[in-house]
């Protein structure tokens, strides 16, 4: 992939980690140009999502700050990284899970 390829794709890239609804814009305006780059931030964007959404759900029966404190650092975490390699121009899979939603998602930008 050149370069030209991963500067054209970062706003989309960064958009699509921001929140479910950000997730979808990305895919949506993605569909005509077919970047990869964001194709598989898309990807890594729409599992983070679902997935926080997913354990949020479980989480929030618990009446504990510290389960609470611990998810939050942790999903933050994961955003937070998704976010920099979308920045920093690299298509570098969230740890543990990236893999995942490359796969699940696979037929998103092809």
């Amino acid at each position: 992939m050149n370069q030209q390829t991963i500067e054209e794709g970062k706003s989309l890239a960064v958009i699509s980690y921001l929140t479910i609804i950000g997730s979808i814009i990305a895919i949506i305006m993605n569909g005509e140009k077919k970047n990869e780059f964001t194709s598989f931030h898309n990807r890594q964007g729409l599992g983070l999502c679902l997935l926080w959404m997913l354990i949020g759900y479980f989480v929030s029966q618990f009446d504990n700050l510290q389960i609470s404190i611990a998810f939050w650092v942790s999903m933050g975490s994961l955003l937070f990284l998704g976010v920099m390699t979308a920045i920093n121009g690299s298509m570098k899979p969230i740890p543990f899970i990236g893999p995942l939603f490359q796969k699940l998602f696979k037929g998103l930008g092809q």
